[in-house]
């Protein structure tokens, strides 16, 4: 039997991918990288690394670099709540989640952006549980009636509620880590099988052009100690923050990606990083930052070409849009990103939902991009040789007016070789007229109030949700907050 071939999409040659790898390492080790944290700097200085007068900026030398690389690991395992199922992010398997921290929710009804609050985002968490293309759950909605020093906390608190998958969430201020940990410790059972089995993911975003703040830098260091993995997103915007050409964007992508590897495993050698990023063009008529541009698909696709010939898990932000609703620019924007990620073997995409240059999630967009991520996972299966010999067997005694409608071989295999989405259109005119004339946004606005019309059933036991419950109420009262929303009101 023939295997099935996986298809790939490589931009670059491997020439090419050393040469911006070779500069990105003379980048770090010439110009060097900004640190604004004072552990990092200290770790970056006991391995030697030579810093300015400033004592901010740092200089790494490249045998100091490629020693970390060589120390992370290629592949990381993810675990659901459970922990009994386990996610592989390395090597060519995609996962989808949907993009992080929005602080808008399309709000289908009006057809408008408002502030997401606490139901938004338990609704939120409940779909993408609910939906079977997303592998893991993110912290993909900012609530606005609790505090902002609390919001990171609160927002990853809703998520294990409510999710059993694997999270993707960070922290917006140093003192965030802490409990967030805590919580993820609760609900593991415990701080070493939580780093056995990492039940979440902290993007660290450094600052472009070649800067690590105070928080993002600490947040490396303390999830490299936890056992969690981190995300390191570079976030460059071509001609604005970063080179205006997509090989010098590349350039300094790899340089503040490899300094975050550096950081990591100096706080602890061994620790789990991914390669990351969200980066952009940069369309200076309106002075916004598209992602839905095919040249920012083209800065991903690159730079995980190059995190795979390092050895090291890749991420993107990918398969999202920056129109304002689910109309068809929404549609090909994140149907572009989504097989571009997927053919170029991005291990987590990021994006489904999003909307408004990342500021804006939909549930609607979210139920959509679902099937969009379901036929993205078809298209990578590849064909597959299902008998021997392909058909020839299915032709025997064929005459006119034969068909394979009633074949064994036809029930065998339709199952497995199409897909079948629930809100895409395949009716005819004619039933689609009769069952309304719906748009997509409609009928997925429908499916969204269909999959969340159910009891919630899959909780964590009482006893995880009362930790999390006290961990949560502490850090309120930390802020003078005592109004927390009662999440047993969505149950």
């Amino acid at each position: 039997m023939i295997k099935a071939r996986r298809p790939k999409l490589e931009l670059l040659s491997q020439r090419f991918v050393q040469k911006i790898v070779k500069e990105g390492l003379e980048l770090l080790e010439k110009q060097g990288v900004f640190v604004e944290n004072a552990e990092a700097l200290e770790l970056l200085w006991r391995a030697g690394q030579k810093l300015d007068r400033t004592g901010k900026r740092v200089f790494l030398k490249p045998d100091l670099v490629d020693d970390c690389v060589s120390s992370a690991p290629a592949v990381i395992r993810l675990y659901d709540r459970a922990g009994r199922q386990r996610f592989v992010v390395g090597r060519d398997e995609v996962h989808f989640d949907p993009g992080s921290a929005a602080v808008s929710l399309l709000d289908h009804a009006v057809q408008a952006e408002r502030k997401a609050v606490t139901e938004d985002v338990v609704k939120f968490v409940r779909l993408t549980e609910a939906l079977p293309h997303y592998h893991f759950q993110s912290t993909g909605l900012v609530s606005s009636d609790v505090p902002n020093e609390i919001a990171d906390v609160y927002r990853l608190y809703i998520a294990l509620h409510f999710s059993s998958k694997p999270v993707i969430t960070g922290t917006f201020r140093v003192e965030g880590f802490r409990p967030m940990l805590e919580m993820l410790v609760a609900v593991r059972g415990g701080a070493e099988k939580l780093a056995e089995k990492p039940l979440a993911v902290f993007d660290a975003c450094p600052s472009p052009p070649l800067k690590w703040s105070n928080l993002t830098a600490q947040s490396l260091i303390d999830a490299a100690r936890a056992g969690i993995p981190s995300e390191l997103i570079s976030m460059g915007m071509t001609g604005a923050t970063s080179p205006v050409t997509i090989a010098g964007t590349l350039v300094q992508h790899v340089a503040e990606n490899l300094s975050g590897v550096v950081i990591t495993q100096l706080a602890k050698k061994g620790a789990p990083v991914i390669f990351g990023g969200s980066p952009s063009g940069f369309d200076m008529r309106h002075g916004t930052t598209p992602m839905g541009a095919v040249e920012t698909m083209m800065i991903d696709a690159a730079y995980v070409q190059i995190g795979k010939s390092l050895g090291l898990p890749t991420h993107a932000y990918m398969a999202l849009s920056d129109a304002k609703v689910n109309d068809s620019q929404a549609g090909f924007e994140t149907g572009m990103g989504a097989v571009i990620a997927a053919l170029a073997g991005v291990n987590i995409v990021s994006g489904p939902g999003m909307l408004d240059f990342e500021s804006a999630q939909s549930l609607e967009k979210l139920v959509i991009d679902n099937e969009i991520c379901g036929m993205t996972y078809r298209l990578i299966q590849g064909i597959a040789q299902r008998d021997e010999p392909l058909a020839l067997g299915l032709f025997e005694g064929f005459e006119m007016g034969s068909q394979f409608l009633t074949m064994p071989h036809t029930r065998k295999w339709y199952r497995t070789e199409q897909t079948f989405p629930v809100v895409t259109d395949r009716e005819t005119y004619d039933g689609w007229a009769a069952l309304g004339k719906k748009t997509i946004a409609e009928r997925a606005a429908e499916e969204a109030a269909r999959l969340l019309k159910p009891a919630v059933e899959n909780l964590p036991r009482k006893s995880v949700r009362l930790e999390l419950k006290e961990i949560m109420h502490r850090e309120a009262e930390k802020t003078g907050f005592r109004d927390l929303p009662t999440l047993s009101d969505f149950f």
